[in-house]
């Protein structure tokens, strides 16, 4: 399941869409829309693993709830995030967080 959170993305959903028409206008089979997905999703990770440098801190006033089961989801309240000299505040933010396909922790 983790490997496939970044189809509920934009792009995520926009491939689902057009490969949803080419399914209805008979173009492609849906087995290779779904061969597609899975290749979206491995390419995604992959890509995000080696470009992303980018990196943020945040604080909370309040730990809302924490949950771990097969995912971490933290829920906090009155965040504030910083990247460099920008500020951005937030009443509420969840965060979900999986293990990485590999199944160890990334930087």
């Amino acid at each position: 399941m983790a490997d496939q959170l970044y189809r509920s993305t934009t792009l995520g959903h926009a491939l689902q869409d057009t490969l949803d028409e080419l399914i209805q206008g008979g173009k492609i089979k849906p087995q290779l829309a779904t061969q597609v997905l899975q290749q979206y999703d491995e390419s995604i990770v992959k890509g995000l693993k080696q470009r992303a440098k980018a990196q943020i801190t945040f604080k909370a006033k309040q730990l809302h709830s924490y949950n771990i089961c097969d995912s971490l989801c933290v829920k906090l309240k009155d965040v504030e995030f910083r990247e460099h000299h920008e500020i951005v505040k937030v009443d509420k933010v969840q965060i979900v967080a999986f293990k990485s396909p590999e199944g160890e922790m990334t930087k």
